[in-house]
């Protein structure tokens, strides 16, 4: 009689739509859901720093082990595209974008989808406005 093997326990696949907080992808990576000190500066600045920091643990925690490869011009590089118009809202809209070549983007802001790069253009579009926008 043969015996079967037991079959290998595997982890849950990550589900990057759980990260719907800064919170949340703070808990996912495991640190502290705490903003650094930025004493002694510009307020227009440390706003759009704390934005950038929440912006980049965000994209640590849905790329989830995920890192861009920047000598490998084939690997699909995707980054959340804002128009900004001089209109009320400063954004007029959000488009994912997907470059293989050259980006201006920062290099901790991309993820590996388009599907997980226009989420964080819709649920984190508040955090991109603080980093982009003057107000």
């Amino acid at each position: 009689m043969k015996k079967e093997k037991a079959p290998v326990p595997t982890e849950p696949k990550f589900d990057f739509r759980s990260i719907k907080t800064f919170e949340d992808a703070c808990h996912k990576i495991r640190v502290t859901p705490a903003i650094p000190s930025l004493l002694n500066g510009c307020q227009e600045l440390i706003k759009a720093t704390v934005a950038a920091y929440k912006l980049m643990v965000i994209f640590q925690a849905i790329n989830d082990g995920w890192m861009p490869d920047w000598k490998n011009t084939n690997q699909a590089k995707c980054f959340p595209w804002f128009q900004v118009l001089p209109s009320g809202s400063g954004f007029s809209g959000s488009y994912a974008v997907n470059f293989c070549e050259d980006t201006d983007v920062g290099s901790r802001l991309c993820t590996d989808t388009l599907d997980k790069c226009r989420y964080i253009a819709e649920q984190f579009e508040a955090e991109y406005k603080e980093f982009f926008l003057i107000s």
